[in-house]
């Protein structure tokens, strides 16, 4: 397939181009192991890839990449917890700083959440599973009636997920420690600006 084929040829300029630039930082990653002082959660979406938006090189950022960079709240019952592993692994064993949960402008999962469209599949979604995870913050920018819901959402989803990581006691440990502190920002595909969420006053600013 032609696809797969390009991503071997861009692997292959990597490795004879970037990978050579960066061999010393390869060796020693290789060597000493990881230690990214910052934790990023971001959407899967194919448009928005943290490392290029932070412009950032190997070692440097732990990603978590999900749909609609959701954080689910701490629970220990049954089921599978990747997105809560992740976390865990990234406080806990690599004693990340800082956690950032970036969110996008014209979010697939958040417009999903809106609409409650589907894919078509029969019996239960897992998209729509997930999506719950909103539902409050979903209903409470519907009954607002405001002019741009998806918007509207975008920046509720990433306040949800801050409160979300707030229910993990090693992440309230550590943020009332000092040793870690958490961000929340959204990135506008459509003109390339990052906005920085200010937790003090709710509001979002563009990072010029």
């Amino acid at each position: 397939m032609p696809e797969f084929n390009e991503l071997v040829s861009g692997y292959q300029r990597f490795r004879r181009r970037g990978y050579v630039d960066q061999k010393a930082r390869y060796d020693m990653l290789a060597t000493d192991g990881q230690a990214p002082p910052v934790m990023v959660i971001s959407c899967c979406d194919s448009r928005v890839d943290p490392a290029t938006i932070f412009d950032t090189g190997p070692g440097q950022l732990f990603a978590l990449r999900n749909v609609a960079n959701l954080v689910p709240p701490y629970e220990v019952g049954g089921g599978l917890h990747g997105a809560s592993a992740a976390i865990e692994f990234g406080v806990c064993g690599l004693n990340v700083k800082h956690i950032v949960v970036l969110g996008h402008g014209q979010c697939g999962g958040i417009g999903a959440s809106l609409t409650g469209a589907d894919l078509g599949l029969p019996g239960p979604s897992f998209i729509d599973d997930w999506m719950a995870i909103i539902a409050d913050a979903r209903d409470a920018v519907i009954a607002s009636g405001c002019a741009h819901p998806q918007h509207r959402l975008e920046l509720a989803a990433i306040k949800v997920s801050l409160s979300n990581l707030r229910s993990f006691p090693f992440i309230t440990e550590r943020e009332a420690a000092g040793n870690i502190r958490l961000h929340g920002a959204w990135f506008a595909i459509a003109d390339g600006v990052l906005h920085i969420l200010d937790e003090t006053t709710g509001e979002f600013a563009a990072a010029y």
